[in-house]
């Protein structure tokens, strides 16, 4: 078996001869089976027929003074948050175009857990012919919330959801239909246990070595480079590299908030304290294959990319940074 993260939906959706996800029906009444939108026993008949309406048509349109004559106000607002989400998928020829749009635009009320979701089909797309594990464990960085361990000098990132043993939020109706466990034991992934990646992936129970020079760092880059190359249609090496202070500043980008925050401090000529520098978890070198499509300001330069973890040890990428943060003249999504 090499099928993986089946969680994401994408079975449940078409491609455009561009390669690009396009939404169907059943995908979209996925969203219709989240506990948020089920309506409970006591919901009243506005909220009952409507729901029954989007399972028979889930393009029906929906008027804003449909959903306000709900009665309970939480449902109301879950509602106003699915059917924007849902217009603003329509709107857009694929699944690709509309997260592109939607990062650019600014995701405003948007849901995280739907950002989330979008990030997990879309990089499932990217990375649909890879053939190794590490960079699809890697990818999991791009829409799941990870947790550092400091063991033996390594530094190990688990998913924090599997170490907290589950969330309390309702699960997604695709796990629950995979029947998949409660608890799971984690492990570090290795050579010797790689080819169980496959039949586990939507498990998210296996650690990742992040440690410097070693293969999870490069397995990230790897899956940065394919992200890029998929959604921006941009050809990008990207190099880790051992230590930030060897890296002269020019363009940066921070791939998440606290990455952001120190790539900062540097541009602003400050020194890093100890613990600032003990946050960084990876530096990465990225350069363009065509250096033409840079703007003239850092032509021929290359970007550093930098990854870090909070004072609670928890990695929360933020792969849109790579859509909006890098110096190109033009670029769009795939169509």
């Amino acid at each position: 078996m090499t099928d993986f993260w089946l969680s994401c939906g994408y079975h449940f959706l078409d491609r455009d001869e561009g390669g690009g996800y396009v939404v169907t029906d059943d995908f979209l009444k996925v969203y219709l089976a989240r506990p948020e939108l089920l309506p409970p026993p006591n919901a009243c008949p506005v909220e009952r027929s409507l729901h029954s309406a989007l399972l028979a048509d889930p393009r029906r349109p929906v008027a804003a003074s449909e959903i306000q004559t709900i009665t309970d106000a939480d449902a109301r607002e879950n509602w106003q948050l699915l059917i924007a989400f849902r217009d603003h998928l329509l709107a857009h020829k694929t699944l690709e175009a509309s997260y592109v749009d939607l990062i650019r635009r600014g995701v405003g009320k948007t849901p995280p857990l739907f950002i989330n979701q979008l990030v997990h089909a879309i990089l499932r797309n990217a990375l649909d012919t890879t053939a190794d594990p590490s960079t699809l464990r890697a990818g999991e960085l791009f829409f799941r919330t990870q947790r550092i361990t400091l063991h033996e000098g390594s530094l190990i990132a688990a998913d924090e959801e599997t170490v907290a043993g589950g969330s309390q939020l309702p699960v997604s109706p695709l796990v629950s239909m995979l029947g998949l466990p409660a608890d799971s034991e984690i492990e570090v992934l290795n050579e010797s246990n790689a080819s169980t990646y496959w039949q586990r992936s939507d498990r998210f129970d296996m650690a990742l070595d992040l440690t410097a020079g070693r293969e999870g760092v490069a397995a990230l880059a790897k899956a940065m480079e394919r992200w890029i190359s998929h959604l921006l249609g941009l050809e990008v090496a990207i190099e880790p590299l051992p230590e930030l202070r060897e890296a002269p500043v020019s363009w940066y980008v921070g791939l998440d908030a606290e990455a952001t925050r120190i790539a900062d401090t540097l541009w602003n000529g400050e020194e890093l304290d100890e613990d600032a520098m003990a946050r960084v978890v990876g530096l990465f070198r990225l350069t363009f294959r065509d250096a033409r499509l840079m703007t003239d300001d850092v032509r021929g330069e290359p970007i550093y990319l930098v990854l870090a973890m909070t004072s609670e040890r928890l990695i929360r990428m933020k792969p849109q940074n790579l859509v909006t943060g890098l110096p190109v003249k033009h670029i769009e999504a795939v169509s």
